[in-house]
Parts: structure tokens; sequence; C-alpha cells
């Protein structure tokens, strides 16, 4: 067997259905330690003052580097095919995780 063969290489990932329908998500949070990066996907909905966490993954450093490359670059090929994606300048959200502290 041709050790060079594309095929050796190749993994098969499986999706569920469930999995499949995804979460939408309008708020992404990122936190970060020495040996991993956090991201929460949030969906914030108007008018309603509590949201909840509806993902969160867990990156090695090295996974969240490839991801930023990898985003930055599909937003690129989006950016050439369907034009300049516009970033609207909106207030800043007050955001609070979990219980408050108290003195």
């Amino acid at each position: 067997m041709d050790s060079n063969n594309n095929n050796d290489h190749k993994i098969n990932i499986e999706v569920d259905p469930e999995t499949a329908e995804g979460q939408y998500s309008n708020l992404a949070i990122i936190n970060h330690s020495v040996s991993e990066f956090v991201v929460d996907f949030v969906n914030i909905m108007p008018g309603n003052p509590k949201s909840k966490v509806k993902s969160r993954i867990i990156l090695t450093p090295q996974h969240a580097k490839r991801l930023a490359r990898a985003l930055a670059d599909n937003v690129r090929k989006f950016e050439a095919s369907h034009g300049e994606i516009k970033d609207y300048d909106k207030p800043p959200i007050p955001l609070n995780f979990g219980p408050t502290g108290q003195a």
C-alpha cells in the first residue's frame, strides 16, 4: 500500500440528527487559561433579560489558533462571494454570569 495515499488519513465523522439541527447563537464569550480556551455560545433574545449558555466548547490553545485561522479564511471566502459583511456597532451588553459576590 502506498503510504502517500490520501485515503490513509481520512476520518469518518458522523452527526446525529439532534446535533445536525444546530444551536443558534448571537453571542460568543471567550475565556482562557494557560491550558485551554473556553467558548460559550449564547442566544440573547430582545426583551428577555435572562439568557443561558447553549453550548460550551473547550479547546487547547493550538486548536483555538487553528479555529481562528480557519474562521478568518472562511469569512474571507464568504466576502469574496457575497460582499463585505457589515459589522454594526451595538451598545455593550451587560453580562452577568452566575451568582454575584457579596461582601
